[in-house]
């Protein structure tokens, strides 16, 4: 972990966009597979739970920019691809509760799967059902069944995107722009749904590089 304490890094809705650099592609991607490779092995053949919390809370210490430095650039279907994605979605759960939860309460409403069981969120879900909801995902990719952590991460996904549908279809007549809006972030929770899936059925496969 980093020696110097940072303030957590606050990102808009843009944060799904991939960082870019200048660096040489070839050596990110190696850094990026040994550290998510050897951090797993690590805590899952030893999972301390005082170390597990510590990794849990990284980044409300020291922002998410010390993940996405190591993991943001790397392919959405490998380990450090993964690894960012449950990240990145607990940072997006935190930087705002109340509205993560109203997405996904009204996903909830309007699935026609089992997502929201997937998922595994208290009902009702409010602020604070949906941070635990989030640092369970993030807890299991170190202490349970990795492929089953993603498949959760990725039916929340799924339930959001729902409820972002949803709540664009009431605004477009009267607010078009937040309708749009509420569009594409449906449309990048699928998107990353369908990235973690991906992963689920490779690590199963014993796959997941």
């Amino acid at each position: 972990m980093a020696e110097h304490i940072h303030k957590p890094t606050k990102f808009p809705n843009r944060i799904f966009e991939a960082f870019q650099g200048g660096e040489d592609p070839a050596a990110i991607s190696r850094v990026a597979h040994e550290t998510a490779h050897a951090l797993l092995s690590r805590v899952r053949a030893d999972p301390d739970p005082g170390v597990v919390e510590r990794l849990v809370a990284y980044t409300d210490e020291n922002g998410i920019d010390a993940v996405a430095e190591l993991w943001s650039r790397a392919t959405p279907r490998s380990l450090p691809g993964a690894l960012w994605r449950i990240y990145l979605l607990r940072m997006l759960i935190r930087q705002d509760p109340t509205g993560t939860s109203f997405l996904f309460q009204r996903g909830v409403e309007v699935a026609r799967t089992i997502d929201p069981v997937i998922a595994g969120a208290a009902h009702p879900t409010g602020p604070d059902e949906i941070i635990v909801l989030a640092d369970a995902i993030l807890r299991g990719i170190y202490t349970g069944d990795f492929a089953v952590a993603l498949d959760r991460a990725a039916a929340f996904c799924r339930v959001m995107s729902a409820g972002a549908t949803s709540l664009a279809d009431d605004a477009d007549a009267a607010e078009p722009d937040r309708a749009s809006e509420l569009t594409r972030r449906g449309l990048r929770f699928t998107e990353m749904a369908a990235e973690l899936t991906a992963c689920a059925r490779l690590w199963r496969s014993d796959s997941l590089d």
